[in-house]
């Protein structure tokens, strides 16, 4: 099985070398880098699985740095920061980030957090398997039309880029139209961590999606917030294999 290759943004020297140590005792490839600048041409010159990323950096503030590489790196980003309010992680979230680990942590629920947002990825395609069965469809909703074979979207056919988490998001929203989805649902589905009802994520997440398909929650098309509840997909929708 391939190596999970990990860049990590650390500027903490000490750090730096225990996740080298414990990532790769545990198989995983780590390429670490200590400033935004070299963080910025190492993945611009290499493909990685996942980012691992401090916010307080030498150079620059590591959050301008996320909707920088969003234009190209779709992977999941987790930020790793001293910073512990709920403000910072809600701002990190907002920017583009997956995930957000406060120090400090242990190195097992990093860990875990690793594997857990790898395993929400979509397998590579591999055009030498013939597949058996594909059940991927292509869904037109609005003037939209997003492809899950391909997760791509597009509106009046100009592409819309998603990151792989607000893909996820959106098929949960089309296969469940007219559904009432909870937050708890959605959040247990596209992180796979327990569901505290204080975390935005889920809420943040949302709002990410529904600026991309330019949806007014105060009048909503497409997504409409139930009260108490969570979310619920209300647009017609048509379907057809991919």
């Amino acid at each position: 099985m391939e190596k999970i290759k990990v860049l990590s943004l650390e500027d903490d020297e000490n750090l730096a070398m225990v996740m080298r140590h414990y990532l790769e005792d545990e198989g995983m490839n780590l390429v670490q880098v200590a400033t935004g600048s070299d963080f910025l041409k190492t993945i611009a010159d290499n493909k990685f699985d996942i980012v691992l990323m401090d916010l307080g950096l030498p150079d620059v503030d590591g959050l301008t740095l996320i909707p920088q590489i969003r234009t190209s790196y779709k992977g999941p980003i987790i930020v790793i920061s001293g910073k512990t309010s709920t403000t910072d992680r809600v701002v990190g979230l907002e920017m583009g980030a997956d995930d957000y680990v406060t120090k400090p942590f242990e190195m097992r629920e990093l860990l875990a957090r690793i594997k857990a947002n790898i395993r929400r990825q979509p397998a590579p395609s591999n055009d030498s398997v013939v597949k058996v069965e594909d059940n991927h469809l292509i869904y037109d909703f609005a003037d939209f039309t997003y492809d899950s074979s391909k997760l791509s979207l597009a509106h009046n056919k100009n592409p819309i880029d998603l990151t792989s988490g607000e893909c996820e998001l959106l098929e949960l929203f089309l296969k469940s139209k007219s559904r009432a989805l909870t937050r708890e649902y959605l959040f247990e589905q596209t992180r796979g961590d327990n569901f505290d009802s204080y975390d935005r994520a889920v809420d943040i997440a949302v709002t990410r999606l529904r600026k991309k398909l330019n949806d007014d929650p105060t009048e909503p098309r497409l997504i409409k917030t139930i009260r108490g509840t969570g979310y619920m997909f209300i647009a017609d929708i048509q379907t057809k294999s991919a």
